[in-house]
């Protein structure tokens, strides 16, 4: 008999890159824009994952909505420069990233997919510079969806490769991977490496510290 699909979602910003030095600098050119505080660092980073909508409504909820909106088109503006400008260097794959990616791709029945709060143009920009085209089946972003932590990214990836629940995982470093990958009835696992603390990764079915660690745990849970 042979072995059932599997299917691993990756997180992006934060997971696969290191895209935090890029988000922050946009996000201050945003602030800059409107002559509006910037907010901590660590408050810009505490947001990584969520649709920018929902990221912008959290940073500055005392904000009008209009204010909010302009926010979120001067943060697109200034990412989408600093990529044109800067290319795969703006946002480098983690160390152990790739080789990963293709060891994984490697295996017949597991499927790679994407699941992100970045936009369409974003992610696929991103996909490109790095060469990574091939691999993912399967790209879900916030364009098309509500934002994590709802199911939904998940649940349509699931729909589009025809895997079970129970085959799935999601692999991220937020809070709100291991809360979209719960609220889908999918196993999960927490990357230590990324933009929210290790005790933020509390719902994760499993952590992880390296790349090198993620396949030997995916088996750990699929068996």
């Amino acid at each position: 008999m042979s072995a059932p699909l599997r299917l691993v979602l990756f997180d992006v910003d934060g997971t696969l890159v290191d895209s935090q030095g890029s988000i922050v600098a946009a996000m201050t050119a945003s602030f800059d824009a409107l002559s509006l505080p910037v907010p901590e660092r660590e408050a810009i980073l505490s947001i990584v994952g969520l649709s920018l909508p929902n990221a912008m409504a959290r940073l500055v909820p005392e904000c009008t909505g209009a204010d909010q909106r302009r926010l979120v088109e001067g943060y697109k503006q200034a990412y989408h420069a600093q990529r044109l400008e800067q290319g795969a260097a703006s946002s480098p794959l983690y160390p152990g990233a790739r080789d990963t990616i293709e060891a994984l791709h490697a295996v017949p029945e597991i499927l790679l997919g994407v699941a992100t709060g970045k936009s369409q143009r974003g992610l696929d920009a991103l996909v490109e510079a790095h060469g990574l085209e091939r691999y993912f089946v399967t790209r879900q972003v916030a364009d098309h969806h509500p934002s994590k932590p709802h199911p939904s990214m998940i649940e349509t990836a699931r729909g589009e490769t025809g895997v079970s629940a129970s085959n799935t995982v999601m692999v991220g470093d937020t809070r709100f991977d291991m809360d979209m990958a719960r609220a889908a009835g999918v196993p999960s696992v927490g990357v230590t490496w990324g933009y929210h603390d290790r005790s933020a990764l509390d719902g994760a079915t499993c952590l992880i510290e390296t790349f090198d660690q993620l396949q030997g745990t995916l088996d750990t849970i699929w068996t």
